[in-house]
């Protein structure tokens, strides 16, 4: 997949300095750089006493596609659980400042892969679904789905030929799953590919960017861990097993390829939202998982 390439745009350093006096009394910087992400303008802010801020201004087209003020709350959580960064500030309008997370190592889909960052993840999981709160944010996934739909087809891109056809087994499915494995809503990252992972030069792991956190069922961000960064059976195993803190069972098994289906199926649709704004580029992104949709329809149906 073609690399999405950010720089630094000239409209945004007004802001930054804006932003930067806001929080800080002045917007004095001695050391800026642009950060990857497909929705919004991030940069890595260092000032003059050497502290680093990551500093967030919402992309365009975002309102559309994210409540500020829900991704605040599940921010201020995941803070709070010592799974994200210090926040220091997040305006209604979603401008945003935290401390920038030391000295972060290279990862990749492979690091992210090795049992120790396996291990970790499913205990950030954990900590995040255990920890008996209710951010009052609803993430109904396939509500959104059909907002995406609807923004697609009032937007006029194309949606796959086979679409509806692909949406009702989708359906069929789920209906199937939650006849034998019920869950209950917790709150969960929803979104956690390989861009919002970040090692430390401890190697901790650290779990980013809550725009599309709220209360959803566990599963999802186990599933989403495993299609975002092509785990196999291996890793889905000892995935489930460290965060069970037992072997799974069939039924939990199916559960996952399941909710990977649930995962592609939403993303995809996000993916097709953002055609207008980020061309081709987005289509890919989308096309691609949709490929990939079909492709574990087919596993899924090969565990009867």
């Amino acid at each position: 997949m073609a690399e999405l390439v950010r720089e630094i745009e000239e409209e945004d350093l007004p802001k930054l300095r804006e932003l930067l006096t806001l929080v800080f009394g002045d917007g004095d910087y001695i050391g800026i750089e642009r950060l990857g992400g497909m929705m919004n303008h991030s940069y890595k802010i260092t000032r003059a006493d050497g502290q680093e801020y990551l500093c967030r201004i919402p992309g365009e087209g975002t309102d559309d596609l994210v409540s500020r003020s829900d991704e605040r709350k599940s921010t201020e959580l995941a803070c709070k659980l010592g799974i994200d960064s210090e926040l220091l500030f997040f305006g209604d309008d979603g401008r945003k400042v935290m401390r920038f997370i030391k000295d972060p190592q290279p990862n990749s889909l492979e690091i992210m892969r090795k049992p120790e960052n396996v291990k970790q993840a499913a205990a950030i999981f954990h900590t995040l679904h255990t920890c008996g709160e209710d951010t009052g944010v609803r993430f109904e996934v396939f509500e959104m789905a059909d907002l995406y739909e609807k923004v697609i087809r009032e937007g006029g891109v194309a949606l796959y030929d086979d679409y509806d056809q692909v949406k009702q087994t989708v359906m069929d499915i789920k209906a199937q799953i939650d006849a034998v494995a019920p869950s209950s809503t917790v709150p969960c990252h929803n979104d956690c590919l390989v861009g919002n992972w970040v090692i430390d030069c401890t190697g901790k792991l650290w779990l980013i960017d809550w725009e599309f956190s709220g209360m959803n069922e566990p599963m999802w961000d186990l599933s989403c861990l495993s299609i975002e960064h092509d785990y196999t059976e291996v890793e889905d195993n000892l995935l489930l097993e460290s965060y069970y803190g037992r072997p799974a069972t069939t039924v939990e098994k199916k559960h996952l390829i399941a909710s990977k289906l649930y995962v592609d199926y939403l993303w995809t649709l996000w993916g097709l939202t953002r055609v207008p704004f980020d061309g081709d580029f987005m289509q890919e992104y989308a096309d691609n998982r949709y490929t990939r949709l079909k492709a574990n329809i087919a596993i899924f149906e090969s565990m009867d």
